[in-house]
């Protein structure tokens, strides 16, 4: 279970953000640009530092003091694949796991099964430098699930993808998240993109702050404010 209260100071706000979120349940943050949705995500993945509050998954506390990013139970998944170019693509996803936890042969049957599952046998062997930005995001989605966190927190990973691939990435995560388990917190600029990843329930933030929460519906059909009803239009 995630047990967080972000407060982080910006230029022209403050973000006032508590969440709680039940373990292999998800939640949507959505908003405008700017309102604060990925400095709170940055803030429970360790990349910031909060100001104030804290942060624990499971009972284990990642803030007050910061756990160190390379022990925190989180997968972090951003537009930018940061990919190792050196490396090969089994390379870049075996460079996640962590340490001895699991035999060997476990460890390899779970790379195996990412491979098949993202399709990404024939790039296998391939320089990360030499693929594809669309097989650049199966690789770092696999990279990021090879540790099985109990926690994914997801930037836009799908930011400049043709419809086709983002709804395949989007039925893995949805995939991988009831077979793993995980809890997962998304942000996207596309709420249709959100309610199929986090269905069960959405926070809105506007200026750092929570101003609606709750079921999709709901949201969809008494919007808080007339921002938030501007960005729920048709398109």
């Amino acid at each position: 279970m995630l047990k967080a209260h972000i407060k982080k100071t910006r230029r022209d706000f403050s973000i006032d953000v508590r969440l709680d979120l039940n373990q292999g349940c998800s939640l949507a943050l959505f908003g405008p640009s700017g309102a604060g949705k990925s400095t709170v995500l940055a803030c429970l993945a360790g990349i910031e530092e909060p100001d104030d509050g804290y942060v624990e998954m499971n009972g284990q506390r990642l803030f007050p003091p910061s756990l160190a990013l390379h022990m925190r139970p989180v997968g972090y998944l951003t537009q930018e694949p940061s990919l190792f170019p050196h490396l090969t693509v089994s390379q870049n996803i075996s460079f996640a796991l962590p340490g001895r936890r699991a035999s060997e042969k476990e460890q390899a049957e779970w790379i195996a099964t990412l491979r098949d599952r993202l399709q990404l046998g024939p790039q296998w062997n391939a320089p990360a430098s030499l693929i594809s930005g669309g097989q650049a995001r199966r690789v770092s989605l696999a990279r990021m699930l090879a540790r099985k966190p109990p926690l994914v927190l997801l930037d836009e990973p799908f930011a400049g993808l043709d419809r086709g691939l983002v709804r395949e990435l989007i039925d893995d995560l949805v995939f991988w998240s009831q077979a793993i388990g995980f809890s997962m917190i998304a942000v996207d600029h596309q709420f249709e993109v959100l309610r199929r990843l986090c269905p069960q329930r959405v926070m809105v933030l506007e200026q750092g702050a929570i101003v609606q929460e709750g079921g999709w519906d709901a949201l969809c059909r008494n919007p808080a404010t007339p921002l938030l009803h501007s960005l729920l239009a048709p398109l």
